[in-house]
C-alpha cells in the first residue's frame, strides 16, 4: 500500500482492468504485452492489476471476473511475447478506501534470462515508463542475456552482491589437488562468482545458493518450508511441527530429511524379533529433496519448496516445470538437470544424510538413479506408487503414501 502511494517506478507498475461483458476491453492485449516484455527485458518487478496509476485508488477487480483476467494474462504471456514470459499471478486482498475490501491481481515478472520480444518490438522501461531499445543496446543485451540459452540461470550474477558473502569455509571444500592457487581464479573457474554485465565481479546462483550462509537475504524463496500436520488435512489449525530451512542447500537436504524423521511415525511388532517399519523409506525422502533442491526453477519469483507431511502421505512441492522435452510418464527413465551448476557441486558434497539403505558417498547422483529409487523404494514400503504431478506448468508435486499400521 506504501509503494501504490509513492507510485510508479522502474520495476512497479499501476493499470485499471476495463471490461466488455466477459471479457477485457482495456488494456488492449498488445500493449500489455508491451509493458509485460519492458520489464522482464529490465529488473524484476510487479505489476498490480486493478489500482488506477493516476489517483492511486484502489479499483479492484470484480470477484466474478478474476479468472478471466487470469485467462487473459497468461494468453499474453504465452502468445504475444517471444520467447514466452513465465510470470507469478496472484490474486490479492487489500482494503481499498473506506475500510472496503477488493481484490487486485499482482503480477511477478522476474528479470528474464532471455530477451523478449512483444508487439510492439523490443522494449524496456527507463523510469516508469517503457521505450523501444535502439539497435546498439538492443545487441548488447542480447549478448548479456544470451539468448541462445548457453548461459543458464544458475550461473548468473546477482546484482548488487559482493563476492565477499561466499564464506571461504563452505567454497574451500570444493577445492582439489589441481584447482588454482588464487582465491578469485578459482572461484571463477568453479562458477562461483562472475563478472556482471557492468564488468563487476559478483556471486552466481550457485555461489550464494552453496557458499553464503544465508542464501535467503538475495534469493529470497530458496528455503524449504517444513509443515508437519495431525491428519490428513491442509489444515494451519492442525499443524504439529513447521520449520523454514534455510542456508546452504546441503544443509537444506540435511535438515529437511531430519525434519521427515523426527515427524514420522515408527511402527514395531514382535514377530518373535522386534521389527521396526517407518511410515517412509529415509532412503527415498533423501531423494526426493535432493531432487528438489537441485531440479527446482529459481528464477521462479515468490515459490519455495513445500515439504508437507501427513499422517498419510508426504507431499513436496517443487517450484518450475519438468525441464527440457521431459515429461511425467518418462521421469523414472530420462535424466535432465535444469542447475547443471548445482548438480555438479552436490555431487562434490559429502553425504550428510543418514538415509537408511542409501550407497551414496555424495549428496548428487548424476546417473539418473533418484527416482527410481524413489519409486521402488516407497512402493516397497507402502504398497502404492508415488505419484507426480505437474500442477499449472509452474510446479511439480511429489506424493509418497505412508506405510501402513501393521494389523
Amino acid at each position: 500500500m506504501k509503494q501504490i502511494a509513492i507510485g510508479e517506478d522502474s520495476v512497479f507498475e499501476l493499470k485499471t482492468i476495463e471490461f466488455k461483458g466477459n471479457q477485457v476491453a482495456g488494456p488492449h492485449r498488445n500493449s500489455m504485452a508491451d509493458e509485460l516484455a519492458a520489464m522482464a527485458n529490465t529488473a524484476t518487478g510487479v505489476i498490480l492489476l486493478g489500482v488506477d496509476d493516476k489517483s492511486k485508488s484502489i479499483i479492484g477487480i470484480p470477484m466474478d471476473k478474476l479468472d478471466v483476467v487470469e485467462t487473459w494474462l497468461r494468453g499474453i504471456c504465452n502468445d504475444l511475447i517471444e520467447p514466452p514470459l513465465d510470470c507469478v499471478i496472484r490474486k490479492t486482498p487489500v482494503m481499498a478506501d473506506g475500510n472496503s475490501e477488493k481484490v487486485i491481481i499482482r503480477v511477478d515478472v522476474p528479470r528474464s534470462l532471455f530477451v523478449h520480444q512483444s508487439p510492439g518490438g523490443y522494449f524496456r522501461r527507463i523510469g516508469s515508463s517503457k521505450r523501444q531499445m535502439k539497435p546498439d543496446v538492443l545487441a548488447r543485451l542480447f549478448q548479456q542475456r544470451s539468448q541462445t540459452r548457453l548461459i543458464r540461470f544458475d550461473e548468473q550474477p546477482i546484482a548488487n552482491a559482493d563476492p565477499d558473502v561466499l564464506v571461504p569455509i563452505l567454497w574451500k571444500r570444493f577445492r582439489t589437488v589441481i584447482s588454482p592457487v588464487n582465491d578469485k581464479e578459482f572461484l571463477q573457474k568453479i562458477q562461483l562468482i562472475a563478472v556482471d554485465e557492468d564488468g563487476v565481479l559478483r556471486p552466481t546462483v550457485s555461489g550464494v545458493l552453496m557458499a553464503a550462509e544465508n542464501p535467503q537475504e538475495f534469493i529470497k524463496t530458496a528455503y524449504i518450508q517444513a509443515v508437519c500436520y495431525r491428519g490428513a488435512e491442509r489444515n494451519a489449525s492442525y499443524q504439529l511441527d513447521a520449520k523454514d530451512i534455510t542456508g546452504p542447500l546441503d544443509m537444506q537436504v540435511r535438515e529437511a530429511c531430519k525434519f521427515v524423521e523426527r515427524n514420522m511415525c515408527v511402527y514395531a511388532v514382535k514377530a518373535p524379533n522386534r521389527i521396526e517399519t517407518p511410515q517412509f523409506s529415509m532412503n527415498a525422502v533423501f531423494e526426493a529433496v535432493v531432487n528438489a533442491v537441485v531440479h527446482r526453477d529459481y528464477s521462479v519469483y515468490g515459490s519455495r519448496i513445500r515439504l508437507h507431511l501427513f499422517t498419510d502421505r508426504l507431499e513436496i512441492f517443487s517450484p518450475g516445470t519438468i525441464p527440457n522435452t521431459m515429461t511425467i510418464d518418462s521421469l523414472s527413465e530420462r535424466q535432465s538437470a535444469r542447475n547443471e551448476l548445482l548438480s555438479s557441486l552436490l555431487a562434490r558434497c559429502p553425504m550428510n544424510v543418514n538415509a537408511s539403505g542409501s550407497q551414496r558417498s555424495y549428496l548428487m547422483d548424476k546417473r539418473g538413479e533418484g527416482v527410481p529409487i524413489i519409486i521402488t523404494e516407497s512402493e516397497k514400503l507402502s504398497g502404492s506408487k508415488p505419484e507426480y504431478q505437474l500442477i499449472d506448468d509452474a510446479e511439480l508435486k511429489l506424493t509418497i503414501f505412508a506405510a501402513k499400521p501393521p494389523k
